[in-house]
């Protein structure tokens, strides 16, 4: 009779082995059906993070170049300013030139009305 109780004892030790063991088994299998979801998601986020980085540099190399571009179109802007005002001088050293003439012209022809007369 003691070995029947042992072997009741036994086998139903092991029928709460097999019950944990499958319990145990059923999460497991939970657990990796998540983690696939989760390995899934960060893939996912990889790949639209490398994605956001290739935008990020393509954007930042088209930053460089306007930058570039924004440099040249200010030199270019001071030198037309520079060269303007080269201009203006010139034009007011002309005018000053000409009113010079004018006084000059006007002097003449006062001395000559003055010969005349």
């Amino acid at each position: 009779m003691i070995q029947f109780i042992n072997i009741d004892i036994y086998m139903k030790n092991i029928d709460e082995k097999e019950k944990k063991l499958k319990d145990t088994l059923k999460k497991l299998r939970e657990i990796n059906i998540q983690d696939n979801e989760e390995l899934n998601k960060v893939a996912i986020l990889k790949d639209q993070k490398n994605q956001l980085e290739i935008e990020k540099n393509q954007i930042t190399k088209s930053l460089q170049s306007l930058e570039e571009e924004n440099l040249k179109l200010k030199s270019q802007i001071n030198e037309l300013k520079k060269d303007n005002e080269n201009s203006k001088r010139k034009e007011n050293q002309f005018s000053q030139k000409i009113d010079e003439l004018n006084q000059e012209t006007d002097s003449l022809l006062e001395e000559i009305d003055k010969w005349q007369m």
